[in-house]
């Protein structure tokens, strides 16, 4: 475990005043920014020779690039889906007196770098010489919240010790690489270029490729105003336009420069219309100017904040974690494009592609459902419900009936080029189908069910039962072949989590049907002997069990693995994916990430105290936590559980998994989708939150060590506040009709404020088994 600290603690800020070039990747992770059209890694708009990751992504537009492995395989994927390295928006070459800045090479002296989370700004500022002349610089950058497609950026030169020229050098740069491609290849050929005296304009599309795929055009342009007089000229080649801004200031002078960028994407306009379309938006911007944009920004995360901020008293690092968390999350995604989904990087790193993974389903629906309208989950599912011909597809390839929704994804159709990932972790169409009814159960809409979901499940339902096979030693249903969530095994047969997951949807599809019209019935071809094979599927589905223990197994052989705890590994070879071969993580006994704990958690109401506690304390002891989705799941079973110490130590890993460095990963992006898992661990986990039965309850406790939480819940057209403190909790309807709500097993009716004082955990437990 790295638990490498490169920011100060503060409940609203990532500050540090050292520039730690040893670990600029990781502090570029850290200080990205983003607005859910576009984003980018915390680079420096100048110059820096020194290694780093330049990084600019615009969501949705990527490159089905050539895998290296599998295509002998009948069935596997043509390609690998990637998000592509875009063009470098932000760059500002620096020179004083003729030299150019180099943050790498040169003494930078009161280095500050500051990204302000309630503002959604970063900062920087520092000191610099040349020939003896000393400058102060200053920066500023967003992306706005409010105007999807702007960039400001406002770059200060102030003259501190004598009179100095000063040039600046804002440019589009579209000559980039993507650090992952497998051929290290150029993605982008210029296809227009633009240039005025304080405007250009740079168009480039994707390469051709040969795979159907069409291709992308994206469109930046920038403007610069500035406060000085100055001499300027322009300069440009392919996929290159920059200009020259050469101010003489005097002892004390100070040259500002802002520059504005818009970038259109041929998703949203026509190829021919984009330089016209982006000039239009820019001269939009240019109109309002740097402090404007900024204001409307600032305001818009202001309003974010007043709806989704959770506040912990007492424990400065827990509260740094959370709102670092969602203000990534909400810097990634906020529900605006259903073309969209939330890739486990985001805009911070090129790892996993870019794509959409399983975690939306399971991880980011519950969080978005409380933090955002209902329409924004919608969309989430609407995004697979469009792509259900995609799944049909992919399913087909292997040979079967039915939907396999795919593990990688931009279009539907699957993009990953590991064969245990791509082809045998089937389970997350149990998560696809989880989240339908997640939706339809937290906020009341039966008629989605109707409208898409039905559809989906229909297909979802028909993969999984031909997937099983029946075996006539056993008489039960099996799923064989297989990978669970935990990825340290592969190729296992009937996982526990896959076959319970396959058996519920079966089940929760049926009970669905029945609440559909006829005619929409009749358009899904179902007839009564598909129906019975289900349900017979559901009845003599087979679970591995071991009754000695009082546990639900993992896989079959599990159990014949070397049994040993995660604290019987030497520390230096933590994390274990870093330092042991696969072989050898294969066929050891550690798991990932939570398997059959992830059952229990998302069918927390099916199973009783006990068996969630042997089930816990057997697999919590082998599991390494080394995928970052791990350490949620285990903190909130942890905290129904009453193991209030092991809650927060893994609220504590999940919540500040980047901001430590837990997995010495984050270098290469940040682990966005697994950032809902600091909310899950509060909400979930120490409030103890759920909605079964389109019934909500609540059991909080207050974690040792704070001295209060506060938190606010979308719910059916009401927003609660909830707020821990003491040995106390309140509950205040904030808008909205009064609502029926189960309290420590106490049913109440919220309409104004409620307040109880928080009993003991066997008090808790009673309560809560009593509402399973």
């Amino acid at each position: 475990m790295s638990n490498l600290r490169l920011f100060d603690i503060d409940g609203w800020k990532l500050a540090t005043q050292h520039l730690n070039k040893e670990h600029i990747r990781l502090q570029e992770s850290m200080t990205s920014i983003g607005n859910g059209y576009m984003g980018m890694r915390g680079n420096f708009e100048e110059t820096y020779s020194g290694d780093h990751h330049q990084g600019t992504y615009i969501a949705g537009v990527w490159y089905p690039d050539k895998t290296r492995v599998g295509w002998w395989k009948n069935g596997y994927p043509e390609y690998f889906g990637k998000v592509i390295n875009a063009v470098n928006l932000i760059g500002i070459k620096l020179f004083i007196d003729g030299e150019e800045v180099d943050l790498y090479q040169d003494q930078i002296e009161n280095f500050y770098l500051e990204l302000n989370m309630h503002e959604g700004i970063l900062h920087r500022s520092y000191f610099v010489s040349k020939n003896n002349k000393k400058v102060k610089v200053k920066t500023e950058r967003f992306l706005s919240a409010v105007n999807k497609e702007i960039c400001a950026i406002r770059f200060q030169v102030t003259a501190l010790t004598e009179n100095v020229t000063v040039k600046m050098v804002p440019f589009l740069d579209a000559h980039v690489r993507n650090e992952d491609s497998n051929y290290d290849e150029m993605f982008w050929l210029e296809t227009d270029r633009k240039s005025y005296e304080d405007y250009s304009g740079l168009t480039v599309r994707t390469i051709d490729n040969s795979f159907g795929v069409p291709v992308f055009s994206v469109c930046a342009s920038m403007g610069i105003q500035t406060d000085q007089q100055a001499e300027k000229t322009i300069f440009q080649k392919n996929l290159y336009v920059a200009h020259e801004y050469t101010y003489h200031l005097k002892i004390g002078e100070k040259a500002t420069l802002d520059k504005l960028i818009t970038v259109t994407t041929s998703r949203d306009y026509d190829q021919s219309l984009l330089m016209t379309r982006a000039e239009e938006l820019l001269a939009q911007a240019l109109s309002h100017g740097y402090n404007e944009l900024k204001e409307e920004h600032r305001s818009a995360w202001e309003d974010r904040w007043n709806k989704a901020d959770v506040s912990i008293e007492g424990d400065d690092e827990a509260q740094q974690g959370i709102r670092f968390n969602l203000f990534q999350l909400f810097s990634t995604y906020y529900g605006e494009d259903d073309r969209l989904n939330i890739g486990p990087k985001g805009f911070t790193g090129e790892k996993y592609g870019g794509a959409t993974y399983w975690d939306t389903e399971a991880y980011a629906v519950p969080l978005y459902l409380a933090l955002a309208d209902p329409s924004v989950t919608k969309q989430l599912l609407l995004y697979r419900y469009k792509q259900l011909d995609g799944a049909y597809h992919n399913a087909k390839q292997q040979g079967l009936q039915g939907a396999l929704y795919p593990m990688v994804t931009f279009t539907g159709v699957e993009c990953h080029n590991e064969w245990e990932i791509t082809f045998e972790e089937i389970h997350r169409n149990g998560a696809i189908a989880y989240a339908i009814y997640n939706y339809v159960n937290y906020t009341g809409d039966k008629a989605y069910i109707e409208e898409a979901g039905i559809d989906v499940l229909v297909g979802i339902s028909r993969f999984w039962a031909d997937r099983v096979h029946f075996s006539e030693r056993a008489q039960k249903y099996m799923i064989h072949g297989v990978t669970g969530p935990n990825e340290y095994e592969n190729n296992v047969n009937n996982n526990w989590y896959t076959n319970t997951m396959a058996a519920w949807t079966l089940g929760y599809t049926i009970d669905a049907l029945e609440s559909i019209s006829k005619e929409k019935y009749n358009t899904l071809n179902l007839s009564d002997q598909e129906i019975a094979h289900w349900r017979d599927i559901v009845l003599r589905m087979y679970y591995p069990q071991d009754k000695e223990l009082g546990i639900f197994v993992q896989h079959d052989t599990f159990l014949d693995k070397d049994i040993k705890p995660v604290s019987a590994i030497p520390a230096d070879q933590r994390p274990i994916n870093q330092h042991w071969s696969w072989d050898r993580i294969l066929r050891s006994c550690y798991i990932k990430q939570a398997d059959v704990l992830q059952g229990l958690y998302f069918l927390n109401d099916h199973y009783t105290i006990e068996e969630k506690e042997k089930n816990f304390d057997f697999y919590e002891p082998l599991t390494v936590h080394e995928s970052s989705l791990s350490a949620c799941v285990h903190a909130i079973l942890a905290a129904e559980l009453g193991k209030k110490d092991k809650a927060l130590e893994l609220y504590q890993r999940t919540a500040r998994l980047d901001l430590d460095n837990y997995n010495n990963d984050t270098e290469d992006g940040l682990h966005i989708t697994s950032m809902t898992g600091s909310w899950l661990a509060i909400v979930q986990g120490f409030a103890g939150m759920r909605t079964y039965g389109e019934k909500l309850s609540l059991s909080p406790f207050l974690p040792d060590g704070w001295t209060s939480y506060a938190f606010k819940i979308n719910y059916r057209s009401r927003l609660i506040k909830v707020n821990v403190t003491g040995k106390r909790i309140t509950l205040e309807l904030l808008s909205g009709d009064p609502l029926p709500i189960t309290v420590y097993g106490q049913h109440i009716n919220l309409d104004h404020q409620f307040a109880v004082n928080i009993p003991d955990h066997e008090e808790r437990v009673d309560d809560a088994s009593s509402t399973l």
